[in-house]
C-alpha cells in the first residue's frame, strides 16, 4: 500500500500540472498565438508612442525586454480589457485579444499602472499619479 505522503505528493504534481495547462488554455491572448504574435510585430515595427500617456513619459524602449526591470519597455495593450468583454459586445474574450482595432503600443509601466480601466468614450484613463520611473542614471 501507498503512503499518504506519496499520494499528496503525486496529487500536487498533478495539480500544478492541471494550473499550467489550464493557464495557458484560459488565457484568451495565446488562444491564437501565430496571430497575436503577428500583431505584435506589426505594432511594433510602427514605432508610435505610448498609447496611454501619449508620449508623455519618453518614447518606448522597443529593443528592451517587456519587464518590470524596464518600465519604458514595449508591450501590446488592449484598449478595452480582455477581462470586460461582455460589457462591450464581444462574443468571447478570444474576439477581444484578436480585434486589431483594440490593440496599442503601450510602455510597461503604463500598461501595468492602466490594468483593466477604460473611460466612457473607451480612452485610458489618467495614471500618471501612480507612475514612478527611474529610467537611466541620475
Amino acid at each position: 500500500m501507498l503512503s499518504s505522503s506519496y499520494h499528496k505528493r503525486v496529487g500536487s504534481m498533478r495539480g500544478s500540472f492541471a494550473l499550467v495547462e489550464n493557464t495557458m488554455a484560459g488565457n484568451p491572448r495565446y488562444a491564437n498565438g501565430n496571430l497575436r504574435r503577428k500583431y505584435r510585430a506589426r505594432i511594433k515595427a510602427r514605432e508610435g508612442p505610448c498609447g496611454i500617456c501619449r508620449g508623455r513619459l519618453g518614447p518606448i524602449h522597443y529593443d528592451e525586454p517587456s519587464d518590470a526591470q524596464h518600465p519604458l519597455s514595449f508591450v501590446v495593450d488592449e484598449i478595452i480589457p480582455v477581462s470586460r468583454w461582455k460589457e462591450f459586445g464581444y462574443e468571447s474574450p478570444e474576439a477581444v485579444a484578436r480585434d486589431w482595432n483594440n490593440l496599442q503600443a503601450a510602455h510597461y509601466i503604463c500598461n501595468a499602472a492602466k490594468s483593466n480601466k477604460i473611460t466612457k468614450n473607451g480612452a485610458s484613463e489618467p495614471v500618471f499619479s501612480k507612475i514612478n520611473v527611474l529610467d537611466g542614471e541620475w
